[in-house]
Parts: C-alpha cells; structure tokens; sequence
C-alpha cells in the first residue's frame, strides 16, 4: 500500500472516530443536563455518520431523546439543513 494511501485512511477513521465520540444516544446527556441548541447542532453535521453507525450498534443514534425541547431541535433542524448545502442549492451562481 503507498504511504499516502495509509495515511489517507488512517486520518479518515481517526475522523469517524472523533466525530462519533460525541454521538446522540450514547448515555453523555442526562435529566439533569440534557443536550441543548449546540448539541442539536452538532448532531444534525453528523447525522449521516450516525445513521450508517446506528445500523451496526443499537446505542448510536440520529437524534438525542434527553434534549432541552425546541432550542435543540431548532439547532438539529439548522444543521441538518444548512450543513449539507441545501442552503446554497436555493442560490444562483453568478456570471
């Protein structure tokens, strides 16, 4: 295998790691500190990650039940629709 290449997929399950180390569902949020509008943030930009996780490990999962109400789900909500472009597929390009 070239060392870029190992490299390469090193840094990309590094990533996967890091990212899923703050995973809705995975027992950090509690009653008494539930997530809130930064968590719910967090959680809609890796959303993807969590589905395709979340079909290998029950415990993973999209959304975060111990939540503080609307403020999370607004952040869940802009992240979710900001995050992946559908923002800039309402824009025009300009000449």
């Amino acid at each position: 295998m070239k060392p870029l290449r190992t490299v390469c997929i090193l840094v990309l399950l590094l990533t996967v790691v890091a990212l899923l180390a703050c995973a809705p569902g995975t027992g950090k949020f509690t009653a008494a500190q539930p997530a809130g509008f930064f968590s719910g943030v967090w959680h809609g930009w890796i959303a993807p990650i969590c589905v395709i996780v979340g079909l290998f490990d029950p415990n993973v999962r999209i959304y975060e039940p111990l939540n503080t109400g609307w403020w999370y789900d607004f952040g869940f909500y802009i992240a979710i629709i900001s995050g992946f472009g559908g923002l800039s597929l309402t824009r025009r390009k300009g000449k």
